[in-house]
């Protein structure tokens, strides 16, 4: 299925949502999920690839482009045609002025909007960024829907505009505790396609709760389109405590009975120290001081805590979305 990928970033979490990548051993529970590993190496495995494609990529940076393409040019021969070095805003201006900008057939949308203007290391503005969507300062004080800190409202035209079956959208947990941002966000997303999405409540994932050696936590977002929805769907997507059936928030695999923590001594054991390793990209690491247990470095969902996500929504997509709308799942 299409997945069109906003704020791409380096891919870390179009990685996870396309799946057959390398990571630790131990962040996979194979108690839980055998079917997931098709290769083992050592300490590391291959995961199972999912059925979702990115076919579309985006960010305003170059270095990020870079990385993606130097990645998914391992798999898609059009890997650098895909990522549009591009803002959000004026991709969706030229979309809207007439252009061919989005691919069409678009199943699923993916996008972590910005975060500095939420995270509880930054002057937390909100939706009342100083900066633009380029990353620059605003040339005036005035509060734009073209800053940075309203950008997921871009996010929500690409929804329009694309009219996938389902989004989901991730952020900082400093954004729930932020006066009422998360329920405007809820709110706002919702009145994508003229109204046409259910938005459930927005839930704080933990990332070692799913294999990731990362002390990350991220607020995540999700959106059915409603005129795809089966009704047993909408009835449970719309219930206050969605039943396990029909969540889609991926099921734990790690901590207390299930699996042991992974920690960053798991997955750096058999890497040299950077001053004695003769890989360049080694060599070069965060100098960051450490800001206190309330700050987490980082703004991106680990491909892991991606996948587990994605293999939530695959297993449970024939159960939200109407027969017709599933060809492309056998």
């Amino acid at each position: 299925m299409n997945l069109l990928s906003l704020f791409s970033g380096c891919g870390g979490m179009d990685i996870g949502f396309e799946g057959d990548f390398s990571c630790h051993r131990k962040s996979i529970n194979k108690n839980i999920h055998p079917d997931w590993i098709t290769e083992e190496t050592g300490d590391w495995v291959r995961v199972a690839p999912t059925v979702f494609k990115t076919v579309f990529a985006n960010d305003i940076r170059p270095d990020a482009k870079s990385a993606w393409v130097s990645y998914f040019e391992k798999k898609k021969f059009d890997a650098n045609e895909i990522y549009h070095l591009e803002s959000i805003v004026d991709l969706v201006k030229r979309a809207k002025s007439g252009d061919d900008v989005f691919p069409q057939n678009i199943s699923i949308v993916t996008g972590g909007f910005p975060c500095q203007d939420f995270s509880v290391s930054g002057k937390r503005l909100g939706f009342n960024s100083s900066k633009s969507h380029l990353g620059v300062a605003l040339e005036n004080d005035e509060p734009s829907i073209e800053s940075r800190g309203q950008l997921y409202m871009w996010m929500r035209d690409v929804i329009t505009l694309t009219a996938p079956k389902l989004f989901i959208a991730e952020n900082v947990k400093g954004l729930t505790n932020l006066s009422d941002v998360k329920e405007v966000i809820e709110h706002d997303f919702a009145s994508a396609g003229n109204g046409g999405y259910l938005v459930v409540p927005a839930k704080v994932l933990y990332a070692p709760d799913y294999g990731v050696p990362q002390s990350r936590e991220r607020v995540i977002f999700f959106g059915f389109k409603k005129s795809s929805l089966t009704k047993e769907a909408i009835s449970a997507l719309s219930q206050e405590n969605i039943p396990e059936k029909y969540d889609p928030y991926p099921t734990r695999t790690h901590g207390a009975e299930l699996a042991p923590i992974v920690t960053c001594a798991d997955v750096l054991s058999d890497l040299s120290e950077p001053g004695e390793s003769t890989d360049a990209s080694q060599r070069k690491y965060s100098k960051a001081k450490y800001m206190g247990n309330h700050c987490q470095g980082g703004n991106a969902v680990p491909c892991v805590l991606a996948y587990n996500i994605a293999k939530s929504i695959e297993n449970k997509w024939t159960l939200y979305f109407r027969e017709e709308e599933n060809d492309n799942i056998s």
